[in-house]
């Protein structure tokens, strides 16, 4: 999680695609979601968050390879207060524990 959430950001993740769009729909908590082309647009409180992706080369560490996506997140007509309250439960969801 950070501090602050703009209402414009990208992020560089870890993972597939298909991974992503795995946990897209538990991360958004039951807000309706249009998935398309690489693209998803999510309906918060009168509001919107449009998020858009595209797959960068894989992070290289010796042998390992790890796949990660570019994401970009746009909100839309929504209080500083409804982007936080989202964005903390969206990041605690997507976040993969290691160790």
């Amino acid at each position: 999680m950070q501090p602050d959430y703009p209402a414009r950001f990208t992020r560089d993740t870890g993972g597939t695609e298909a991974e992503w769009l795995g946990r897209l729909a538990g991360a958004c908590n039951g807000h309706p979601i249009e998935i398309g082309e690489r693209r998803a647009a999510i309906a918060i409180d009168g509001g919107a968050l449009v998020l858009r992706w595209r797959p960068l080369p894989p992070r290289r560490i010796a042998l390992m390879s790890m796949p990660r996506l570019e994401v970009e997140f746009g909100f839309e007509q929504l209080s500083d207060e409804a982007r936080m309250r989202f964005m903390r439960y969206f990041d605690l969801y997507m976040q993969r524990g290691g160790g």
